[in-house]
């Protein structure tokens, strides 16, 4: 059976147990109900309908964690490559030594003969971590100094689920090395959202209205991100 929770599909599933259980499914986010095999539809019904705004945010996180994980890549000539948003093609030649060049519209890869797949991504991961650190240090402190908020120690993480994270009780934010990919306007709103968890900690309207001051377009720049 197939109930609509505010436009929201959701499949029904009778079982035999006492209480109702809600699921949202990664990675799609679809939602499932767990049921008593004789409690009435109506009961699941009111049940389903006051869990619909908690239902929406959890699709929303699953949307999130999708677009900030980056396609499949084999790392061969011919393969695009973002960096701060503009898309490149990859060039691979090999030689002596690693390195990775921007030129005009090509990215150019040069690899030591018969690296695998792995060893390539390596060697761009670690290209990425030197750019975004570098951008990294040189953007939040603009930040810290606008909002006066300052975090002890900061990080860059190969996250595939998420952009940034921040932990208020230790004071330091990490940030995703995919962010290398995104516009570096993407950079800054990633950067205050985490600065932001050190005064409020949920996303609440304080949260909201915080980014509004600070960043009055912050909601475009998360779109860019998804």
């Amino acid at each position: 059976m197939v109930i609509q929770i505010d436009g929201i599909p959701a499949e029904v599933v009778r079982k035999r147990m006492k209480t109702l259980r809600l699921t949202v499914l990664p990675p799609d986010g679809r939602v499932r109900i767990s049921a008593p095999m004789l409690l009435p539809k109506s009961v699941i019904l009111a049940f389903a309908e006051s869990k619909a705004e908690w239902i929406r945010k959890q699709q929303e996180k699953m949307r999130e964690r999708e677009a900030c994980r980056p396609a499949e890549m084999r790392f061969v000539s011919g393969e695009k490559l973002e960096v701060w948003g503009k898309t490149y093609i990859l060039r691979v030649s090999e030689g002596t030594r690693w390195g990775l060049s921007l030129e005009r519209e090509t990215a150019m890869l040069t690899t030591r003969p018969g690296c695998t797949q792995e060893q390539r991504e390596a060697h761009v991961n670690e290209w990425y971590r030197g750019m975004l650190k570098t951008e990294a240090a040189r953007r939040l402190p603009v930040w810290e100094e606008r909002t006066g908020l300052r975090c002890d120690s900061w990080q860059v993480k190969n996250m595939k689920t998420r952009w940034g994270t921040c932990n208020p009780n230790t004071r330091k934010v990490w940030l995703s090395l995919q962010l290398a990919r995104k516009p570096l306007e993407c950079l800054d709103y990633v950067i205050l959202h985490e600065l932001t968890h050190l005064k409020v900690r949920n996303h609440g309207k304080e949260f909201q209205a915080f980014l509004d001051r600070y960043m009055p377009d912050w909601r475009e720049r998360r779109k860019q991100l998804k």
